[in-house]
């Protein structure tokens, strides 16, 4: 930028000598004289004749001498060295703002791979790599990834004779010799012990991920954003970027298999410029430069991305499908858990999903996984929902160390071979209890957030561990408004155009946990010219019975197809065939176990009845110890004790299942005083209220029975 001349005052020429006009006598105005030769003045004596005006003082009366300012050279104005500082009086012959002593002292130019041909300068120096020597022709010297020149034989110096691929050289080009699209550089070498490394980036408008379309297919772009996964392919290094407008993946290459950039990590602010290309129907960027920015530009567009992701994250605030008190009080806590999910889903965060084995906790997790799928591709990528979702059921109604060292693990692996970020865990119909804390230290040790979503009697100590928690018993609530309900409306939260996909999942929801509520009612009759209670029953059974010989797996396919999620004619063979097979097994095993239950009246009036599981059913088959209790306690209620509070116990040789009606007993409660009071016994466990399981060691089943049945004896029962 140039200034004017501190010397002169921009006006190119100093006053070195003042006085009265020798010419005019230093009179002011014109002083003609008396006679004078026409023909010996010039033109401008004759115009300063004519007007009557001295031609050496202009009319002033004053002689001033003027030499021309040699700090700018008579211009006015002066430049400052862009390198040095100094104060130069012109630009120099490439127009740049570098004075002569550091233009010829060693400028080279290092060329981003952005550059190409046109942004060549012949006689600038440029710092390269040898690309190969060719015996009797020279050197190719590439100046970048798309750029490359001869550095002919002749042109060689003595240093140049032990020059070999990789080698860097200081190179300068002598000539730009172009021939339609072909383009030749003639280089020379240039040795200097001294020079200024500039590095060269050509100039592109910055762009925004929201701003690239499959139009722009070929185009060339410049974005800044933060890189949130890195992940080594076969082929190239794949770099997931995002702005505060959307994320690309970027893909750069150097060798098979090679890390490209590997400077670049997970969670760093960079500028990348590339190529749009269209893969698989979605855009990637083909990368030709990707540098980090400056730490306080870092911190500026990290700011702006969180800021942007976190407005674009917020839940969606809609109508619950049903009037419930208790949902309305919950809302805020849907919101920030839907917040949570929808939040992961934009920072390319993987989520894992846990569900409890049964109808409840398969529904919850497909109403979710129904949301969030969509989201995840449009985010992703058509294939992100096979690297950035995982949905796993547990057997156990809390977080067992089992699943959570699995999920642990695979997160690490995945981290270490893919670079993906720690996943978000979403617990469904799980994860409300303290016996869920353990597992969440491990969760915390490496990251991994935690969002719950369950009806199961909640324990302020898991909170510590939860960034969102949706449990009906902190507002009021019970465990009547199932886990599959919260979980339809949280989705429905996260997407509203999953609503009428999954609306009926909540039916089945709650006729599968034998919810008894208002809000249970309403979703039932919502659905009911659809899916009679006959149909949700089935549905309901088949999930569980599907899932007791799918063990660990998440039936991707079969669970859909259970709730008609696919194709409705394979629906309706497939829930026919599960509940016949179901219904069958559980005939069999009442047949066995019937005649085998106990029965006992306790001191509150309750009705006991006991089964002992591990003796009088068969094992290691549908239906397992739990759903057996429950069929048995059907059976006590509907049939033998219609109106009378009934507590049916499944007795194993380490557990016991409890099964309860019309009895105010707090199973989570119980299983704490059990573990102060029976020491060495190793009591744990847990579940609803009312409905709930036990374990303990096979050694103390003497003393931990008598004493739970005790309890149970004391618990208030419904007038």
């Amino acid at each position: 930028m140039s200034e004017k001349c501190p010397n002169c005052y921009g006006q190119g020429y100093n006053i070195t000598e003042t006085g009265p006009c020798p010419k005019c006598s230093g009179v002011v105005g014109a002083a003609k004289p008396k006679s004078i030769n026409l023909m010996e003045l010039s033109e401008k004596n004759l115009d300063s004749f004519v007007s009557g005006v001295c031609d050496v003082c202009g009319g002033t009366g004053i002689y001033e001498k003027k030499e021309k300012c040699e700090e700018c050279r008579g211009k006015g104005e002066t430049y400052n060295c862009t390198r040095c500082g100094k104060q130069i009086p012109y630009l120099n012959n490439n127009g740049e703002e570098i004075c002569n002593a550091c233009a010829s002292s060693g400028c080279v130019h290092k060329l981003d791979n952005s550059c190409d041909y046109n942004d060549l300068t012949s006689g600038k120096l440029y710092i390269g790599c040898v690309d190969g020597v060719v015996e009797n022709l020279g050197a190719f010297v590439k100046l970048n990834d798309g750029i490359k020149g001869l550095l002919h034989e002749k042109n060689f110096d003595s240093a140049c004779s032990s020059m070999t691929k990789g080698d860097e050289i200081i190179i300068q080009i002598k000539n730009i010799n172009r021939s339609g699209r072909d383009v030749k550089l003639d280089l020379v070498p240039k040795r200097l012990s001294k020079y200024e490394l500039i590095e060269v980036e050509k100039e592109f408008p910055l762009t925004s991920v929201a701003d690239m379309t499959q139009k722009d297919n070929g185009k060339t772009v410049k974005f800044a954003g933060e890189v949130l996964q890195v992940k080594q392919t076969g082929g190239p290094t794949i770099f997931t970027i995002s702005d505060e407008t959307g994320q690309v993946p970027c893909a750069g290459f150097s060798t098979a298999g090679q890390r490209s950039y590997p400077e670049i990590d997970a969670g760093m602010a960079v500028s990348a410029v590339g190529e749009i290309n269209i893969r698989d129907g979605a855009i990637q960027i083909e990368l030709l430069s990707l540098k980090p920015l400056a730490e306080d530009e870092a911190a500026e567009l990290i700011q702006k991305i969180e800021a942007a992701v976190d407005k674009r994250a917020e839940a969606y605030d809609i109508p619950f499908l049903v009037e419930s008190e208790i949902l309305e009080k919950l809302k805020p806590a849907m919101l920030q858990a839907a917040k949570e999910i929808r939040k992961a889903i934009f920072r390319s965060r993987p989520i894992i999903l846990r569900h409890h084995a049964d109808a409840d906790g398969i529904t919850s997790a497909i109403a979710i996984e129904r949301a969030i799928l969509p989201l995840i591709r449009e985010a992703g990528g058509p294939d992100a929902e096979h690297r950035a979702y995982r949905r796993s059921p547990s057997k156990a109604p809390f977080y067992e160390l089992m699943d959570v060292v699995k999920d642990v693990s695979y997160a690490v692996e995945d981290e270490i071979r893919f670079g993906q970020p720690m996943p978000l865990i979403v617990m469904v119909d799980n994860g409300s209890t303290d016996e869920d804390v353990p597992a969440y230290k491990h969760t915390q040790v490496y990251g991994m957030d935690v969002v719950v979503i369950d009806h199961h009697h909640p324990h302020e100590s898991a909170d510590e561990y939860l960034i969102a928690h949706v449990n009906p018993y902190h507002v009021g609530g019970d465990f009547g408004l199932t886990a599959g309900m919260l979980c339809v409306e949280t989705a429905r939260m996260i997407r509203p155009e999953v609503s009428d996909e999954i609306i009926h999942l909540a039916a089945v929801a709650g006729v599968g946990d034998r919810a008894d509520s208002p809000e249970c009612v309403q979703y039932i009759n919502m659905v009911a010219d659809k899916y009679p209670l006959e149909e949700l029953k089935k549905m309901a059974l088949s999930l569980d019975y599907e899932q007791y010989w799918l063990k660990f797996g998440a039936g991707v396919g079969i669970v859909d197809d259970i709730l008609d999620l696919r194709d409705h004619e394979t629906h309706t063979r497939l829930i026919n065939m599960l509940t016949e097979q179901a219904n069958s097994m559980i005939q069999g095993q009442l047949e066995v176990c019937l005649p085998n239950v106990k029965m006992t009246e306790l001191k509150s009036g309750a009705i006991l009845n006991t089964i002992d599981v591990e003796k009088f059913a068969h094992k290691f088959t549908f239906p397992p110890p739990g759903k057996t209790s429950g069929e048995i306690h059907d059976i006590m209620c509907n049939q033998k004790y219609i109106d009378k509070p009934v507590i049916t116990l499944g007795l194993g040789p380490d557990f016991a299942v409890i099964r309860s009606k019309k009895v105010l007993m707090n199973i989570p409660q119980i299983v704490r005083e059990l573990r102060e009071e029976l020491i060495g016994s190793g009591v744990n466990g847990g579940g609803h209220l009312v409905v709930g399981s036990i374990k303990f060691v096979e050694g103390a089943a003497d003393v931990v029975i008598p004493r739970l049945i005790e309890k149970l004896a004391e618990a208030d029962v419904e007038k």
